[in-house]
């Protein structure tokens, strides 16, 4: 019986050792590089405005989205990754920026086992502290 490999198809990352094959959905890949990201010192949050309204909705009912704000790109053995992040005011934009890209990077070629391209960060917003603040008096308003 011949040995048939079918090539990597879109939304996963097929491996094939000569004894099985792995299968990695790009999901995967995106969750790795959002805990990843979202570990990085000076990272408050993941996604842009709209994303993390409607992730603070769906973490209420389902729990919390890692890949909220990450969009991958999975080759048969590259990826490419956009982060978008919110950073904790006063960290240096650009630190907190290299931070994301080397902590994505690292996760992903060690756990993944692909070799990242490139990681785009935008930095979408500045978490200021007085913000949870400003939080806290709303709820109490309306208790």
């Amino acid at each position: 019986m011949a040995n048939v490999t079918t090539p990597a198809t879109t939304g996963t990352h097929a491996n094939d050792s000569g004894h099985g094959k792995t299968t990695i959905n790009d999901a995967v890949v995106a969750k790795v590089a959002g805990i990843a990201a979202r570990e990085s010192r000076g990272v408050y949050a993941l996604g842009g405005g709209a994303a993390r309204a409607f992730g603070a909705i769906r973490e209420a009912v389902a729990g919390e989205d890692k890949t909220q704000g990450v969009s991958v790109e999975v080759g048969e053995k590259q990826v490419a990754v956009d982060i978008t992040i919110v950073a904790a005011y006063p960290a240096p934009l650009q630190e907190v920026a290299d931070g994301v890209r080397s902590a994505v990077i690292d996760a992903v070629e060690t756990i993944v086992g692909m070799e990242v391209t490139e990681v785009n960060v935008t930095v979408n917003d500045v978490h200021l502290p007085s913000d949870d603040n400003n939080a806290d008096k709303a709820e109490a308003r309306v208790q």
